[in-house]
């Protein structure tokens, strides 16, 4: 992980200093609340993939930033419209945006993120950049609908519940990929070789976020152990364990999570059988045959940095307890 890091700490500054220039130069009303979501921290992965499918395509001119920032700046609208929707209270250890400045000034800000991810994206005047970025923002909206119209019917539908992954969360990182190659005017089939890695890292790290849910404490990931149990939300631990339990028990707990009626004594319950029968680990498992795939489309592009960088981070991602 040695090329991982020494490539995030040289490249994380000047995205960082990108993002928080965009930030600043946003109208007042809502300037505030887009640092606050900007300056909570987050990986970059978004961006840092963009920049490495690009310099992987040869890419050495220093001008990807607004096309690289544009994905974190959408998945960041998304993150502030999510926790509103959720009624979240943390985002990364620290209160969630809707507390801190209203829930109207939240709203406003996540139009406004999206809105300028678009506009960043256009300053290429790259036609293909902008179609990629106006897909990217139609499937992750399309993802959060059909995982809130799940909610309220709940089921142990792993085809739903994969569909649901791969808008809200996988189609976003398949994206920044694919920019990334773009960017440096790859062929559609290179293009799509990107495509295919960063949707199948995209669906591992849902998987070991869907797992984290389970497995690790608030103080590791900023957000309440459980959460996603307590929000109604059917991810892959919870599917194993039902699959494995009872039937009628199976559609009780299913009705309770749909009517919100789950009491805290029965979600420490609940959560403490499904970390005994192992099934954030199964999860976990299942995400390493997503990383396996994610690996093998980077046979196609020439050896170098870039290319072990991207291999890194497939690897971290099954690794990280936050």
């Amino acid at each position: 992980m040695n090329e991982l890091l020494r490539y995030f700490q040289r490249e994380l500054p000047g995205i960082n200093q990108f993002l928080d220039a965009e930030a600043e130069a946003l109208n007042g009303l809502v300037r505030d609340v887009a640092k606050h979501i900007i300056g909570s921290g987050g990986k970059r992965i978004r961006p840092m993939l963009t920049l490495l499918f690009a310099r992987a395509m040869g890419y050495d001119r220093d001008d990807y930033h607004a096309i690289a920032c544009s994905l974190e700046l959408l998945h960041s609208a998304t993150l502030l419209h999510d926790d509103y929707l959720d009624d979240a209270e943390l985002r990364r250890g620290r209160s969630a945006a809707h507390l801190v400045f209203g829930r109207t000034e939240t709203i406003l800000a996540g139009d406004a993120l999206l809105a300028l991810a678009n506009e960043m994206g256009a300053r290429y005047g790259n036609a293909r950049l902008c179609w990629l970025l106006a897909r990217g923002i139609m499937e992750t909206a399309v993802g959060e609908i059909e995982e809130i119209r799940f909610s309220k019917h709940p089921t142990l539908d792993r085809e739903a519940y994969m569909n649901i992954i791969i808008g809200k969360t996988a189609r976003l990182i398949e994206c920044a990929c694919r920019c990334g190659a773009a960017l440096a005017g790859a062929t559609p089939e290179q293009e799509d070789a990107a495509g295919e890695y960063g949707l199948n890292l995209g669906i591992a790290f849902q998987l070991v976020d869907d797992a984290l849910d389970y497995a690790s404490p608030t103080s590791e990931t900023g957000k309440p152990e459980g959460g996603d149990l307590r929000e109604g939300k059917v991810t892959l631990p919870l599917i194993l364990f039902m699959e494995d339990g009872d039937e009628a028990a199976s559609e009780t707990l299913l009705g309770l999570m749909r009517d919100g009626e789950l009491t805290e004594e029965q979600c420490a319950e609940i959560l403490a059988q499904v970390q005994d029968a192992g099934c954030p680990q199964r999860t976990r498992d299942e995400a390493a045959h997503y990383v396996e795939r994610a690996k093998a489309c980077l046979a196609g592009f020439p050896p170098g940095e870039p290319v072990t960088v991207l291999g890194q981070a497939a690897d971290y991602v099954l690794t990280r307890t936050k």
